[in-house]
């Protein structure tokens, strides 16, 4: 599965309005409420808010992943959100973040799902597409970047 086939134009906030951390993860999952695929939407919530509390998603260079793994979805959900206010993330290298892919798995999908992770992973290690991802104004710039970068990669 590729990031691309999760992420769709009304699953991009390319101006994120929340300050906080958990302003920023609820204004993306929030994109699910009238999703079809999520059977609890608190529940999914949920799961993602309990995973932050194990350990902060910030994994660096300001980034974050939100994430968490549920029954209460049909599907893998993905949804990214910038900013340009920086956002104090309890990231691991203390930086604030800017970028943030929101990703909701499937309980009996654990494999795609950590293939998922390490694909965004990997793709936001780039420096040039980070930087490009930030100058974008739009949904579709944001999701084309997206495409591009993922061209470059094998499938998963």
């Amino acid at each position: 599965m590729k990031v691309t086939e999760l992420l769709r134009n009304n699953f991009i906030i390319p101006n994120l309005k929340g300050t906080g951390k958990e302003e920023v993860i609820n204004e993306l999952i929030d994109l699910f409420k009238d999703d079809p695929r999520v059977k609890d939407f608190e529940k999914v919530k949920e799961a993602v808010l309990e995973r932050e509390k194990i350990m902060s998603t910030g994994v660096g260079k300001g980034f974050a992943i939100p994430h968490g793994k549920t029954t209460y979805v049909d599907e893998m959900l993905g949804a990214f959100g910038k900013t340009t206010r920086p956002i104090d993330y309890q990231s691991l290298d203390n930086q604030p973040v800017h970028l943030v892919f929101l990703l909701v798995g499937k309980d009996n999908l654990v494999s795609t799902h950590i293939k998922l992770l390490s694909r965004i992973s990997r793709m936001m290690n780039n420096d040039e597409f980070r930087n490009a991802l930030l100058e974008a104004k739009t949904n579709e710039e944001i999701l084309e970047l997206f495409k591009k970068e993922e061209e470059s990669y094998f499938d998963i």
